[in-house]
């Protein structure tokens, strides 16, 4: 899998410019990102903070392990 340009924490500092009012398409240009990319991030961590999101990216990382041992 692919490893994301942008830490927890920007990905948070993002999603919270867009709760704050500041349009989409902008944000977007803004940080290079796709609309797609932004409404991806806004599905999986919206609502969470910092620290959730880093448990949650760690139990993957776990979860990713186990499988491959399994396989």
């Amino acid at each position: 899998m692919k490893q994301s340009r942008f830490s927890d924490s920007q990905i948070f500092k993002i999603l919270k410019e867009a709760e704050n009012g500041v349009p989409v398409p902008q944000i977007c240009r803004e940080y290079g990102i796709s609309s797609a990319t932004f409404y991806k991030w806004r599905a999986k961590y919206g609502g969470m903070d910092v620290s959730m999101m880093s448990r949650l990216k760690e139990h993957e990382q776990e979860n990713q392990k186990l499988k491959k041992m399994y396989a």
